[in-house]
């Protein structure tokens, strides 16, 4: 049987949300050679809340690009069912620019090792950060560490964080930890 724990909700994600803006906005500045790329398929709804708070601070339009991973994932060609991409949108080039990469959760470092690869199809960044909603501790197959992190969570193998956006369909915005 399946439980899940609530770990994260309203209105403590808005609050962290705008902590993660704040540092941003730290580290950032003018924003001027900075844009954001929300991995898909999740991540792109927190990239699009985390560059709304930003472009409302600023008073500017901050670049928000999607991208897509799947074919650079390393289990590509090792699932039994084929994985169905997303739409990559990338509408600027990435060379030397400062890329916020944005993710709902970062567990092994595998999903972010793959993104990594699929950015350069779009130029050389000059610097590439990684900010997530939830870090799964003890969980990292590659040395890939967040730059600004929402919630260290710690987790066993067997469980799995599961994000419900409301933009999704769900009712409200919840991070389950699931057994």
């Amino acid at each position: 049987m399946t439980q899940k724990r609530l770990i994260l909700s309203s209105p403590l994600l808005e609050i962290m949300t705008s902590r993660l803006c704040q540092q941003l906005i730290e580290s950032h500045q003018d924003f001027s050679d900075s844009v954001v790329m929300g991995l898909q398929p999740r991540g792109i709804f927190f990239a699009e809340r985390i560059v709304k708070e930003l472009s409302q601070r600023m008073g500017q339009i901050i670049p928000l690009g999607y991208l897509d991973a799947t074919f650079y994932r390393d289990d590509f060609r090792r699932r039994e069912a084929p994985l169905v991409p997303s739409k990559t949108q990338v509408p600027f080039l990435l060379e030397n620019k400062n890329v916020i990469l944005i993710d709902d959760v970062v567990a092994t470092g595998r999903m972010v090792r793959a993104a990594l690869d699929a950015m350069t199809a779009f130029g050389r960044p000059q610097r590439v950060e990684l900010l997530v909603l939830i870090d799964r501790r003890y969980n990292r197959d590659l040395p890939i560490e967040p730059d600004y992190v929402g919630m260290r969570v710690n987790t066993l193998d067997t469980q799995r964080v599961q994000v419900e956006w409301s933009e999704q369909g769900f009712d409200a915005d919840r991070i389950w930890l699931v057994d």
